[in-house]
């Protein structure tokens, strides 16, 4: 089974900068994505950026420009640079993986969340 650790959330000034990470772990898998979402109290997830192991990438609407996604898929591993952090940008920030372990059949795992808070 694969196993998500996420580590650098915390609380931040507007303005600021945090850097997140994500490290998969378990026997025999291929990460094919990783990425970050967020949810916010009383709102729905969403997409943060996540990226593929061509390099590709995705943002969503609300941090292009200020957030970059970066991932070492040789140690299955994705970053999430944040910076011009707003207070909107408070969320709980969870990592999400999708793999395979049998060919043909894409699995995804959810990380535990990381608390990002930004004060004005």
């Amino acid at each position: 089974q694969v196993q998500l650790v996420e580590s650098g959330g915390g609380l931040v000034q507007a303005g600021g900068s945090l850097r997140l990470s994500c490290a998969a772990s378990g026997s025999t898998f291929k990460i094919k994505l990783m990425g970050w979402y967020r949810q916010a109290p009383g709102k729905q997830r969403e997409l943060v950026a996540t990226t593929l192991g061509s390099g590709d990438t995705q943002y969503g609407d609300s941090v292009k420009g200020r957030f970059t996604i970066s991932g070492d898929f040789a140690k299955n591993t994705v970053y999430l640079q944040m910076n011009g952090l707003k207070p909107e940008d408070t969320a709980v920030y969870y990592c999400r993986a999708e793999y395979t372990r049998t060919i043909g059949v894409i699995e995804f795992k959810w990380g535990q969340g990381t608390q990002v808070t930004v004060s004005s």
